[in-house]
């Protein structure tokens, strides 16, 4: 996969954050930043249309372009629509009572952050509106310089979290000269600064 197919990649996952349900968001990153091309792609295009994510013309474009066959029949069974609606969620800064503790978490993500060209970490609580695939956690957007492989920072970030602490929180990691999709940008414009270069 050369360079221009691996960032289509990798901005398509970022698009579907808040779309496809997390657990298939996570493991559809973790198979592209693998190299498991073929079983990425069946994941993706089997989840849109089992979980009836909506595409629009633009996004079934890109999708195409990186596809092992850009005209895999699978591709038609996902629906269209002229605009992707807003995130299905709400963020602030603080999580209700009842949310568990995100210390461990902000300690264990601010500690390796700067070991893999972070330059910032900011942790929002996610609440679903009606319709949205998951429910209410902290999410972390991390702020990465440019050139650092996405796919690859949120696979082995989540991995070790998960392996470290046996906590598991949505991590949306971001190369600084990306553009936010609105998602990641309502995230982070209510999140909490946790650490900074």
């Amino acid at each position: 996969m050369d360079e221009k197919t691996y960032a289509a990649v990798t901005d398509m996952c970022a698009r579907l954050a808040g779309r496809l349900s997390d657990d298939t968001l996570g493991a559809l990153r973790d198979q592209y930043a693998a190299g498991e091309w073929d079983l990425a792609d069946a994941t993706l295009l089997l989840n849109l249309a089992y979980e009836v994510v909506a595409i629009s013309p633009e996004e079934r474009d890109l999708i195409r372009s990186f596809l092992g066959d850009p005209d895999d029949p699978a591709l038609l069974n996902v629906p269209v629509i002229a605009e992707v609606p807003p995130p299905p969620y709400r963020f602030s800064p603080t999580g209700p009572a009842n949310a568990p503790d995100p210390t461990r978490a902000d300690t264990f993500l601010s500690t390796e952050a700067p070991r893999r060209r972070g330059h910032s970490l900011h942790r929002a609580w996610r609440d679903p509106f009606d319709g949205a695939p998951d429910g209410a956690t902290w999410l972390y957007v991390l702020r990465v310089a440019d050139g650092t492989d996405e796919l690859k920072m949120h696979s082995g970030l989540t991995s070790k979290l998960w392996t470290s602490l046996r906590e598991k929180w949505q991590l949306e990691v971001v190369a600084d000269s990306s553009p936010l999709t609105p998602y990641q940008a309502a995230a982070l414009t209510a999140a909490h600064p946790v650490w900074a270069a």
